[in-house]
Formats: structure tokens, sequence, C-alpha cells
């Protein structure tokens, strides 16, 4: 069996994610082969598909968002995702059980003598008029006054696990500052979410495996896992075992991908890439090895926004705005060659010009840092 080590498994992953190289797809199809995109910070979306799609511009994400083609929805590892109307119905009941476990996992003594299923009735009823709630609203619909954590847990109870919504726009639309407006998914969308398999064939497993070696592979079973959240797709994963191929990984791991997916020669050169906070090409493993080191590791679930040096995470950037002009600002974390800083320069004036439309091309690494 054909092994793998971490440069070569870096080019896959920068390929499929459309990082080695920009691509001329529609922002829907990039939302679509990414299986979404995680959006719990509503701007970040903007950056990663500026990262990913030539001359991308905020308008054709906007347009989707209102236009009901794209949704923000509770979704994989029950955070909050930017996917596909198609995909949104065609996954969410096969997301159930692991949204209305996660959550009654993390509120077990708040939710404690709870019936979520009477729950769940109930807040469908109020849902039913139609009318946009906050998460707020719809506990005070509800329940009247309850004690602060317990109408906490009951909202996300309600709004992340027991009924399917979508977060409205202006929500997650360019420079919008917009608080969540929720909405059942089948309401917002004039479509009814995709009911299981009846026979049990677990037809949406099987093309969610599918989907994610498509948008990450090669991967193990572990990374998918990872990835979704699900603990009962091995029998998915058998089921379409005869459709790919297999490799190891150096740690002697295996890994599965889909025969005709692209993996580049280990050598191809990967220009520099500024990756928004939690995104889709670090989280979307278990084993994150082949894009950031472990002594990084940390970065990318607390939220850092991270810049890629030859395919893997070198710096992070944030965004700082003064009096009259905003910064991208650069902070390595290892030392950059002259050739390296050249080019994360270039790459961070492209992003400073985007996020500030065109006013500002300021980039500062910071000489402090390693």
């Amino acid at each position: 069996m054909t092994v793998l080590d971490s440069r070569a498994l870096n080019r896959a992953t920068l390929a499929r994610q459309f990082l080695l190289d920009r691509t001329d797809t529609p922002v829907l199809g990039v939302v679509a082969h990414l299986c979404g995109m995680q959006a719990q910070e509503p701007q970040e979306p903007f950056a990663g598909l500026w990262s990913r799609v030539r001359a991308f511009r905020p308008a054709a994400l906007d347009g989707l968002l209102t236009g009901r083609d794209v949704v923000r929805t509770h979704l994989m590892r029950r955070t909050v995702h930017l996917v596909t109307a198609g995909d949104a119905l065609a996954w969410r009941a096969r997301h159930d059980a692991m949204l209305r476990r996660r959550v009654l996992t993390t509120y077990r003594r708040e939710l404690a003598g709870l019936d979520p299923d009477e729950v769940a009735a109930a807040g469908r009823e109020v849902m039913a008029d139609g009318r946009p709630r906050t998460m707020a609203e719809l506990v005070d619909a509800l329940t009247g006054h309850r004690p602060a954590p317990q109408r906490r847990a009951l909202g996300e109870l309600l709004v992340a696990a027991l009924i399917p919504m979508a977060q409205l726009p202006p929500r997650g639309l360019w420079r919008a500052r917009a608080g969540v407006r929720n909405l059942p998914l089948a309401t917002w969308l004039g479509r009814d979410i995709a009911p299981l398999s009846p026979d049990g064939s677990d037809q949406a497993g099987r093309a969610l495996v599918r989907r994610y070696l498509a948008a990450f592979g090669p991967a193990a079973s572990a990374d998918l896992r990872a990835w979704c959240g699900l603990a009962g797709l091995p029998a998915a994963v058998e089921a379409v075992r005869e459709e790919l191929i297999a490799f190891r990984d150096e740690r002697g791991r295996q890994l599965l991908d889909l025969p005709g997916a692209p993996r580049p020669d280990p050598g191809t050169p990967a220009p520099v890439r500024f990756l928004p906070a939690f995104d889709n090409a670090i989280l979307g493993y278990h084993d994150r090895s082949r894009i950031v080191d472990d002594a990084h590791r940390g970065l990318s679930v607390a939220g850092a926004r991270v810049v890629l040096v030859d395919g893997r995470v070198a710096a992070t950037w944030n965004l700082t705005a003064g009096t009259d002009t905003v910064t991208v600002t650069v902070t390595p974390l290892r030392r950059l060659s002259r050739s390296d800083r050249a080019a994360v320069t270039e790459e961070g004036r492209s992003l400073a010009s985007f996020l500030s439309d065109g006013d500002s091309d300021r980039v500062q690494i910071d000489a402090s840092s390693a």
C-alpha cells in the first residue's frame, strides 16, 4: 500500500480546498464542494472564499444568502455552518441525533427532567406562525421567566438541536452587524427536510463519506468523524469502500480516497494563503499534522486566523482599524525568510484591500515574533 508523507497529504488538502490554485467555480459550487464552511463568526467565510475564489466579490455570497440558495444553520459538530440549501435539507436528519445528544450532554444538569419531544412539539407550535424569532423570544413564548442558566440551555436545545433552524439575513451578510433571528429551515427554504432512508441503507451517510473525501481526502475514518461529529458512519464507509482506494500515512493509519481526486506532486509550489478563523482546511481533520505543527494545533480551536507559508501554518493575522486606515497585522510563529516575508506582504496587501473595499493595502509583520 502506497505511503503518503505529510507533504503529499498537505498538497492534496490544498488542492481539494482550492488553496493551491484559486478557482473560477461560482461561489455556490465552492460552498457545495467544501461541504459548507464553519461560520459561527459571521464575517469569516468572506475571507475564506476570497482566498479560494478568483475575483471573489462579497455581493456574490450576499445574493446566495438572501436568495435562499445558501443558508446558515447548525450542522457538523453542532457548529453554525454556511451550506447550500440542498445540503442543509439532505443532511440535517442524519445529524439530528448527534445535535440532540451534544446539547443534552453539555447542559445535562440544567435540562434534567425535560422531555425533549414535548419541548420540540411546543417549539414547533410557536414557530408555526412563520415569524422569525431570536432564541430568547422563542424561550419566552414557551416558558415565561426561568432562571438564566436554564433559559440558555433550553434555547440552545430548541434552536441548535430540536428544531432545524435557519439563521436569517442580514446575519452573515457583508459588513452586517445583526443578531440571530431563527426560522424553521423548511419554512425558510420552502422545502421539507429529507427523511432518513426508510430501508436503513443510510444514503445520506454514504453521500457524506464521498463528499468529505472529495473535499478533504485522503483521510482516515477518524478524520471524517472529527469533521462531522457523527459516530455512526463506519457502516457507510464500508458500504462505499469498493468505490475507494487506500493509502497509508507515515504513522501507519489507513487513508481512504476517491480514485480520481487530485493528489498533486509533493514538490508542487504552494502560495501564501490567509485563512479565516475556524477554517475547513484545519478543522476538517482529527490529525491536523498535514497542515499545522502539533505545537500550534490549539490555534485552530481558539479561533486564530492563520497564514499558510509553503502550505503550512506559519503565522497568525488580524485586522486592526486605525483612525483613517485598516492594517493586516501578521505575527509569525517561526522565522520567515526574506522571500517568504515578501510573499506574505504581497498577499496581505491584497487581503487588506479586499477587506477595506480598496481603501487600504497596509500590512505590518510583527518584527518581535519568532
